[in-house]
């Protein structure tokens, strides 16, 4: 706009100026020869009064450009519930900059009782919801703040590929495939878990990312397809290091936000003394399971591995976690009793963080794939780049991921992570707005050298 604009929040401080306003039409009241209107920008609402005159015919979400002078309200009619409560802005002048239709639900309440799928369709206008936009405007100050504190301890923000190679890593890749290369495919990644240890390799000590991951799993209220997550890597570390300066972090961040934390310091439990007291490995350590208050603990000495219903070992973690020294001679002979140097970060009954010291001695590595299942030929194939890394001196390193989402939800108070996020997908994984997945063209499809099969049984 080549004029200045005020925006709404900062009109309280304008008495007896003339100021020019731009938003939607957030109420409007009908006082016969006087018109009342709440304008609503990103910052706040104002009241607008005017002759019935000089408006023009208006509905509620109408885009409009503003022009008139800030007085104080009569004293009995301040607003002690808004921002803007002590003033109002007489109209001089208004432009009508965009029409709306009629809404397809309401957007001035919590939303709680409106369908999901339909709140999703329309994200866009869920958004001008106030819980929405505070949740959003919660995420852009929790970003900002993560990434400040980082900085401030010499961290390096380092970005690794989106465009990856499928490994084993515990849930199930998201392919892409390679026109370049026919019937050949990369894999959007889990987490940037191999790359932020090859930097490691390369010497860059202390790194983070705010990275996007991708995982193809069943949606549950701390899940989505794709989500955010804070990647912290160091070198000459131990797990002791690692917790420690984690949680001076999540301190100073939570303190940003004016969320309260619970208990001070973090409670740590092993596996086997979460298991025994609380039945669950994501305690939730909070007096009143309603509190406001964020019950962070930690939780140690997670078995190495673990069977589940459809494999006899498996990771508990991911195979780059290490071994607890002292359970190396269990590894080929009883691996299911071997403790490793994971830790997890909990906080009110959900995994908030995850982390370990990784396996740095190639060859431990490789035992631990060959115990997974994994060929010499299918080692060499998934994980060679890793190994040889390895064989050019790597120091003892370790890391953590926090949960980005998961945080942001239990900060803002929500029970579902899709709240926190811009555009999530809904229970059926049905993207916002846009309505992926969708067919594509057959010429797509050709070009690729992809054909879809399709099962009819399950139609």
């Amino acid at each position: 706009m080549l004029e200045e604009r005020t925006m709404i929040a900062d009109t309280a401080a304008q008495t007896g100026k003339e100021v020019i306003l731009f938003g939607w039409v957030n109420s409007i009241r009908d006082h016969g020869k006087i018109i009342f209107i709440d304008l609503r920008d990103r910052s706040g609402l104002v009241q607008i009064v005017g002759q019935k005159k000089d408006w023009p015919d208006l509905k509620t979400e109408f885009v409009l450009r503003v022009r008139g002078k800030v007085k104080e309200r009569p004293a009995g009619l301040v607003n002690a519930d808004l921002a803007t409560g002590k003033i109002e802005i007489a109209l001089t002048e208004v432009t009508v900059l965009a029409t709306a239709k009629d809404l397809p639900f309401d957007i001035y309440g919590s939303g709680a009782k409106i369908n999901d799928t339909i709140r999703l369709k329309y994200r866009y206008l869920d958004i001008r919801r106030p819980r929405v936009k505070k949740n959003l405007q919660r995420r852009h100050q929790l970003l900002h703040s993560f990434r400040q504190h980082l900085i401030e301890e010499d961290f390096w923000e380092i970005d690794t590929p989106n465009l990856s190679k499928s490994t084993p890593e515990g849930a199930r890749d998201f392919l892409v495939p390679s026109r370049l290369q026919p019937g050949k495919f990369y894999a959007l990644p889990q987490s940037p878990q191999q790359y932020k240890q090859l930097l490691m390799v390369g010497g860059v000590e202390k790194y983070f990312q705010i990275a996007t991951c991708f995982r193809d799993e069943d949606l549950r209220a701390d899940r989505q397809l794709e989500f955010k997550q804070i990647d912290i890597e160091m070198s000459f570390v131990d797990r002791e290091d690692v917790l420690k300066k984690t949680e001076t972090l999540i301190k100073k961040v939570m303190a940003d936000l004016g969320a309260e934390i619970a208990i001070d310091p973090f409670p740590r439990l092993t596996y086997q003394e979460a298991m025994t007291k609380y039945h669950t490995d994501k305690p939730d350590l909070r007096k009143k399971k309603d509190s406001s208050k964020l019950a962070f603990c930690w939780v140690l000495d997670f078995p190495l591995f673990e069977k589940t219903v459809t494999k006899a070992i498996t990771p508990v973690h991911h195979p780059f976690t290490s071994p607890n020294p002292a359970d190396l001679p269990l590894l080929d002979k009883k691996p299911l009793k071997v403790r490793s140097w994971q830790y997890d970060l909990v906080c009110n009954g959900w995994e908030v963080g995850g982390g370990s010291i990784r396996i740095t001695d190639p060859q431990i590595q490789s035992q631990i794939f060959r115990i997974l299942g994994h060929s010499q030929k299918e080692i060499e194939q998934r994980f060679g780049h890793l190994l040889e890394a390895f064989e050019y001196g790597v120091p003892p390193h370790g890391g953590i991921a926090l949960g980005f989402d998961r945080l942001l939800a239990l900060i803002s108070g929500e029970a579902n992570i899709r709240e926190v996020i811009p555009f999530p997908v809904n229970a059926a994984g049905v993207t916002a707005v846009m309505n992926a997945p969708t067919s594509v063209d057959k010429e797509q499809l050709e070009e690729l050298g992809i054909r879809v099969v399709v099962d009819n049984e399950k139609d």
